[in-house]
C-alpha cells in the first residue's frame, strides 16, 4: 500500500500538468501564451497586495510584542481549562486566525516542548490542520480584489475558527485521551 501511495505522490503533479497541456491543446488554447498572461496578472496582483501583507505583519508583531497576547491568554485560560483544553494551546488558537506561519511556529515550539505524542502536541496538530487564517485571507484576498465591506465575512470566519477550535478540543479529547 505504501508503494502505491508513493507512486501516486511521485506522479500526481506531472500527470496533472500533462493533462492540462493536452486538454488545452485539444481545445485550441495557446497554452504558453495563456500561461504567460496569467503569470503577468499574478505578478501585478502580488505587487498590489504587498501593502496589505506589510500591514498584517506589523499588526501581528505589535500584538505579540506589546504583551496583549499574553494578557489575553491570562484572561481566557480558566475558560479553556473548563472545556478540557490545556492553556498552553491558547497562543496557537489566537495566532491561527492571524498568521499561518506564526501559528506553525507556536505549534512547533509546543511540540518540541511537550513532545509530538503528548496530548498538547496532538491537539495543536489537530488545530493546525483544521483551522484557517481568517484575517490573512480577508486582508490578502479581499484587499487584492478591492472588497471594502467585509464585516460579515469577519464574523463568519471567526465563528468558523471558534467552532473548529472547540471541535478540535472535543475530538482530540475523545481520540487521544480515550
Amino acid at each position: 500500500m505504501l508503494e502505491l501511495v508513493g507512486a501516486v505522490s511521485k506522479w500526481a503533479i506531472p500527470v496533472f500538468l500533462a493533462v492540462v497541456l493536452i486538454a488545452g491543446a485539444i481545445r485550441g488554447v495557446r497554452v504558453f501564451e495563456a500561461f504567460v498572461e496569467g503569470a503577468e496578472q499574478g505578478f501585478g496582483m502580488a505587487v498590489k497586495i504587498i501593502p496589505y501583507l506589510v500591514a498584517m505583519v506589523v499588526a501581528i508583531s505589535v500584538f505579540r510584542a506589546s504583551g496583549a497576547m499574553d494578557c489575553f491568554v491570562g484572561l481566557i485560560s480558566p475558560l479553556l481549562t473548563f472545556v478540557g483544553a490545556p492553556p498552553e494551546i491558547l497562543p496557537h488558537a489566537l495566532m491561527r486566525p492571524l498568521s499561518g506561519g506564526a501559528a506553525l511556529g507556536i505549534a512547533t515550539e509546543l511540540i518540541e516542548k511537550h513532545g509530538p505524542d503528548s496530548f498538547i502536541g496532538l491537539l495543536v496538530s489537530t488545530m493546525q490542520g483544521s483551522t484557517d487564517t481568517t484575517f490573512y485571507i480577508l486582508t490578502l484576498y479581499f484587499g487584492a480584489v478591492g472588497v471594502k465591506r467585509y464585516r460579515y465575512a469577519v464574523a463568519s470566519g471567526l465563528t468558523a475558527d471558534l467552532t473548529t477550535l472547540l471541535a478540535s478540543i472535543f475530538i482530540a479529547g475523545i481520540v487521544f485521551r480515550g
